[in-house]
């Protein structure tokens, strides 16, 4: 019987690290075999991917035009155009003049109102005056010149003494009680008033005299 050798029982053993690398390597060998069948049944070798339809060209709508109308046709039909665009200019032109008259007519007022309102302290005076009987011959006849300038432009003067009370044209200074009254009329005027047809420029400034209750 061989004497036992403990070095040589030792060097014949197979090596820790080796030994437990070994299963590891074997197990992905065989995991990534696996994916490779997998990969193989799920694309099969020589099948192309499947591809979306693609969308049909949408069709023409096969208008050929006016190629069908006879040269009178077509002369017509280009008549009727321009005589449409024709009427529809002459349309546009005749509302672009009534703006612009429009335009004009109040331009015209408010010029007329401007010098109106400059000179009704002037106008006041000489009513003042011609109602106390102190206005001689050459101012009568300055102030008739502008009394009629002012018709000439559609300036009127009212307020008068009598007539019916009209807050709408009339500034009552003062209410004052009268037992002959039935209603409320003027009873003096302070200030005449003036208009333009119905725009009144200044309401006449009147003693208002009120029935008694």
């Amino acid at each position: 019987m061989a004497e036992f050798n403990k070095d040589d029982y030792l060097n014949d053993l197979p090596d820790a690290d080796a030994a437990a690398q070994s299963p590891a390597s074997g197990d992905a060998a065989a995991a990534s075999a696996g994916a490779a069948g997998e990969s193989a049944k799920a694309a099969p070798a020589g099948e192309e991917p499947a591809q979306a339809p693609k969308a049909d060209a949408p069709a023409g709508d096969g208008d050929q035009g006016d190629d069908t109308l006879t040269p009178l046709g077509k002369a017509k039909k280009e008549a009727a155009d321009y005589l449409e665009a024709l009427q529809r200019e002459r349309a546009e032109f005749i509302n672009f003049r009534n703006r612009a008259s429009k335009e004009q007519e109040r331009f015209r007022q408010h010029g007329i109102i401007d010098v109106l309102t400059a000179l009704l302290p002037a106008l006041d005076d000489i009513d003042r005056i011609r109602e106390h009987g102190e206005l001689n011959d050459s101012m009568s006849a300055v102030a008739a010149k502008i009394d009629k300038a002012f018709a000439k432009f559609g300036v009127e003067k009212f307020g008068e003494k009598g007539e019916d009370f009209d807050p709408t044209r009339h500034d009552a200074i003062l209410h004052k009680p009268d037992a002959s009254a039935e209603k409320e009329t003027v009873d003096t005027v302070v200030e005449a008033g003036y208009r333009i047809g119905d725009r009144v420029i200044r309401a006449a400034r009147v003693v208002v005299a009120s029935p008694q209750n």
